[in-house]
């Protein structure tokens, strides 16, 4: 299990979860941020910082907001960044991308 940032997060970009994660799996992309699956240790502190409550265990997506899940482990894969698992969000920065599913919501670019 880790955790998944869904939608009520995109376009938001608050960083309270960023500044409460105690390893830095928190990766920033242009539209919402993304928590790198392997890196996330499950220990749910980012969750009730989140001021949209955008933030569930990957087991506890609301109806309509599953495929977050998968958004999230193809972030990190060949499939949009290749970052892998980096080690830790801070040395990396924004990411200058997000997953082209979040092109059909509201507010795309």
């Amino acid at each position: 299990m880790s955790f998944v940032i869904a939608e009520p997060c995109v376009d938001v970009h608050d960083r309270g979860c960023v500044d409460e994660c105690p390893v830095d799996c928190i990766y920033d992309g242009v539209r919402k941020g993304y928590i790198q699956p392997d890196e996330c240790v499950d220990c749910g502190a980012c969750e009730p910082v989140c001021p949209v409550n955008a933030i569930f265990a990957d087991t506890d997506l609301p109806a309509g907001w599953e495929a977050y899940a998968r958004i999230e482990r193809e972030f990190f894969g060949p499939e949009v960044t290749d970052l892998g698992s980096p080690g830790g969000a801070a040395d990396i920065g924004q990411i200058a991308t997000d997953h082209p599913a979040l092109a059909a919501l509201d507010g795309a670019a």
